[in-house]
């Protein structure tokens, strides 16, 4: 090969590698974070539920497949349809989007409470994902009446 030859093999190689590493280098993996939780003070004393938004900047997606908590050693992720609750196997965290948990909708349910929270304490949570490490969330008990999705703004 001449060296004009190698030159330009060598530069094409370059620039594949360099597309290559900025196609990849800039994709993340899942970058998660939370917010506006609560849990509701029980009416019940044995079940209460979650609710909080996982926002995830990050370009890929992932899922959370449970919970676990200092309330209840039987935590559930349920959906709401048709009016019932469904227990699910996991819940999608979509790429630069959010899960949204909230009265009426997807939840985390507290089952077999080891106590009744009360308004003012707060109840420790620890999400888990299939992709990211585990989250842990401190979820303030509000009244039972507490429902930020109907505030008016």
């Amino acid at each position: 090969m001449n060296r004009r030859a190698t030159t330009a093999t060598a530069l094409s190689a370059a620039l594949v590698l360099g597309a290559t590493l900025s196609l990849t280098g800039c994709a993340t993996g899942p970058e998660l974070a939370t917010s506006g939780g609560y849990v509701p003070e029980p009416v019940m004393p044995d079940m209460a539920g979650g609710f909080l938004t996982v926002t995830n900047t990050g370009d890929t997606a992932d899922r959370l497949t449970h919970a676990t908590s200092d309330i209840s050693d039987d935590v559930e992720l349920h959906r709401t349809k048709d009016g019932k609750m469904q227990q699910v196997k996991s819940f999608e965290v979509p790429a630069n989007g959010e899960l949204v948990l909230k009265r009426g909708a997807n939840h985390i349910m507290f089952k077999e409470l080891k106590h009744k929270p009360a308004v003012g304490e707060e109840v420790s949570v620890t999400l888990h994902f299939a992709e990211s490490g585990p989250l842990e969330v401190t979820l303030p008990v509000k009244a039972a009446t507490h429902n930020p999705s109907m505030k008016k703004h």
